[in-house]
């Protein structure tokens, strides 16, 4: 049993050292084209002297790692159980040791970086027996490469190695003393067998690792892989077991901005430090390496004035912000409003080696409202004739602050001067000048001077240090011209009420105007300008209007019983100048349009039972001269045999057929009377068409060849009378 335990040590051993030299192998396969840090121990041996045992937790040496990207995650595990890595990187013991054995082997392990450490302790008497997992370091770490006899430790390859190719990365291990040279190492998966194919090889005698190509980190930084053993047969002995192989990253990507030009903008007299943008950059190298930490640096200003470095770049987070001072950093004296920086990405943390890229950032110089606007004189005058609207003068002003914003666009405002609000004030939106405008005519006879005060501000308010002086006011002289006026009527319009159908030549009106030029001496004249009927007429001097014809309240030219005639007054200044009036006459009807029925034609069945039909009365006159009518029949003998008129209500009648009579036209006088004072009355006719009536339909087809006028009608009657 003992000679076992001997032979499976040596076996062991044998194992861990072609482990060992597989490693060597790995790391000159990577110091061939690497420049940076390589993931692992960086002391792969350590040396620890025995003097008779050793005391719990007092640490014996300590072990140097770096995963190259700062350790996070990092676990260790130590072939002897009763001896730890501590937070430090100490190798302490758990508990008091004696029994230390001559080496301990220490496996370093996280997601960037595998490696392993040998411990040889000087002048320690052999431990036995040791295990074989105590020998190759394998705890709990990866439990899996405990239980089987192959062991693929992770593998790492540089990114753009330079060829010859292949290059050895590693080396698998088989444990197993049954097996010597009678097995086969395969390997599968995407880099071997699948794609992207033929990226690693295995020596199937060996077990050795190579890479075939140059890689790029950027394009697949990691492999997954499968490696198994069989026999000669082809018989699978041991695997699969995974076998991870990482590319390291080299510093073979330059930082990029976004765009190559980015603007910003900061408000003048801003406080020094604020910030003002930021610029960031990304790097397509290992974010966990410094080739990825990129560091941001100012090196041109343009212009350099007042100074050249009036802004600051937070070297890591890519924060622009204001160096110069609030007062220097004054719109209205720098030498410009845009600064243009070049800023300078670098890698490596900004050290020399580091790759650089280059973007422009343009900075803008705002402007808030620190300067008020001022009028260009203190005193505007105008001239203005009476009468008339529009601009009368434009006032001017000068502001400092930029012109495109709410700081130097002017608000105008009238704040004496303009009691009866003649006045208004607009602002031009290319100049900023304020268009001063009289909106209600002047009159030259009331007031001949008018004296304003106004008053200038900004869209934007000012800055709190700031304000309004007395240059923001200005005074503005308004003087109002004479101008011969024409006569004005009143009232306007003028409104009489006559009666229609007054003799010719009655008095209608008097027409009253006057001349708003009371300084001045002018006599006025009438004349008719617009009488659509003609009915009108006007004394020239005193503005009497009489009839010229008959008023009729019926005809076309009235609307809604009103008449309406325009007329003209002129003065006789220099230059004459005219006024016109508007006369309304509301005519009262008088009773002097008979009545008369509608419709004038009617239709009734030759059945007596059916034959009712229903006739209005009409007058254009208007009441109390128009309805209740009254229609009867007219005065022939014999009429009401045949027919019989009776009232349906005040407007209407019934007219029915009382005997049967052949179909024909047939001419029935009627007389209609108004409720006029005196009443009128029209004896008319209507023609009857007596039809045939069958079935809801009505045939009158043949009624015009049978006797049509009033005296067939009376022989009718009096046949009819004979037969009684």
């Amino acid at each position: 049993m003992y000679s076992q335990r001997i032979e499976t040590m040596e076996i062991g051993i044998r194992i861990l050292i072609v482990f060992l030299v597989s490693q060597v192998v790995h790391i000159g396969a990577q110091k061939e084209g690497e420049e940076g840090c390589v993931p692992g121990f960086q002391v792969k041996e350590y040396q620890v002297e025995y003097n008779g045992g050793f005391q719990k937790d007092h640490p014996l040496t300590q072990v140097f790692f770096d995963d190259c990207a700062g350790n996070e995650g990092l676990a260790f595990e130590v072939s002897h159980p009763d001896f730890q890595v501590d937070e430090e990187m100490n190798l302490v013991a758990r508990r008091d040791v004696m029994d230390s054995g001559t080496v301990m082997f220490i496996h370093g392990v996280n997601e960037q970086a595998d490696d392993m450490a040998q411990v040889d302790i000087v002048g320690a008497p052999p431990r036995s027996p040791q295990t074989l997992r105590e020998i190759l370091g394998l705890g709990q770490i990866q439990p899996y490469r405990s239980k089987r006899a192959l062991f693929a430790p992770r593998m790492h390859v540089n990114e753009n190695m330079e060829p010859p190719f292949p290059k050895v990365i590693g080396t698998l291990i088989v444990i197993s003393p049954g097996m010597e040279n009678d097995h086969i190492f395969h390997m599968t998966g995407s880099g071997a067998d699948q794609d992207p194919k033929g990226v690693f090889t295995i020596n199937r005698v060996t077990g050795e690792v190579s890479v075939s190509q140059e890689l790029d980190r950027e394009a697949i930084s990691s492999y997954t892989l499968e490696v198994s053993v069989t026999d000669l047969s082809g018989k699978l002995v041991e695997g699969p077991v995974a076998l991870l192989v990482d590319v390291n990253d080299q510093n073979d990507n330059r930082p990029i901005f976004k765009e190559t030009r980015y603007a910003g903008e900061v408000l003048e007299g801003s406080p020094t430090g604020t910030v003002v943008m930021t610029m960031t950059a990304e790097d397509a190298d290992d974010p966990r390496l410094q080739n990825a930490v990129l560091r941001y640096n100012i090196v041109r200003q343009s212009p350099d004035k007042p100074s050249p470095n009036m802004f600051y770049i937070n070297p890591e987070s890519g924060n622009i912000v204001t160096v110069i001072s609030p007062t220097l950093l004054d719109r209205e004296t720098l030498p410009t409003t845009q600064y243009e920086l070049e800023i300078v990405a670098q890698d490596m943390k900004g050290r020399d080696v580091g790759l650089t890229g280059t973007a422009t950032a343009t900075i803008t110089i705002t402007d808030k409202n620190d300067h008020a606007p001022e009028f260009t004189h203190s005193l505007f005058q105008a001239n203005v004739d009476e009468g008339s609207t529009g601009v009368a003068v434009n006032l001017t002003v000068d502001d400092r602050d930029d012109p495109a914003t709410g700081a130097w666009r002017a608000i105008y405002s009238i704040i004496n001067g303009d009691p009866t609000q003649n006045f208004e004030i607009q602002t031009n939106p290319d100049n900023n000048e304020g268009m001063l405008s009289v909106v209600k005519p002047l009159d030259y006879e009331s007031v001949v001077f008018h004296t304003l005060l106004i008053k200038v501000e900004n869209e934007d308010p000012l800055v709190p240090d700031v304000g309004y002086g007395s240059s923001s006011t200005a005074t503005v002289h308004i003087t109002v011209l004479d101008v011969n006026e024409g006569p004005v009527f009143f009232p306007d319009p003028l409104q009489v009420t006559k009666m229609e159908n007054i003799p010719l030549g009655s008095f209608v009106a008097l027409l009253n105007a006057t001349d708003p030029d009371v300084l001045q001496s002018q006599s006025i004249r009438f004349a008719v300008l617009r009488d659509p009927a003609n009915w009108l007429s006007v004394n020239p001097v005193r503005g009497t209007v009489n009839t010229s014809a008959n008023l009729d309240r019926e005809s076309p030219y009235v609307h809604d019983n009103k008449y309406t005639a325009i007329f003209m007054a002129t003065d006789n200044g220099s230059r004459p100048a005219s006024g016109t009036g508007t006369l309304v006459i509301h005519l009262e009807d008088y009773n002097d349009n008979a009545p008369y029925v509608h419709p004038s034609v009617v239709r009734v069945c030759e059945d007596t039972k059916d034959s009712v039909v229903i006739v209005g009365g009409r007058d254009r006159d208007i009441h109390p001269n128009a309805g209740p009518f009254k229609i009867e029949l007219g005065k022939q003998p014999g009429l009401e045999k045949t027919w019989k008129v009776s009232r349906v209500n005040n407007t209407h009648a019934q007219i029915m057929l009382l005997q049967s009579m052949k179909r024909a036209n047939y001419q029935l006088p009627l007389v209609v009377t108004d409720s006029g004072l005196p009443p009128l009355s029209n004896s008319t006719e209507i023609k009857v068409q007596v039809c045939t009536c069958k079935k809801n339909r009505m045939d009158c087809s043949s009624a015009g060849s049978v006797c049509s006028n009033l005296m067939m009608l009376l022989a009718l009657v009096l046949l009819s009378l004979f037969c009684l």
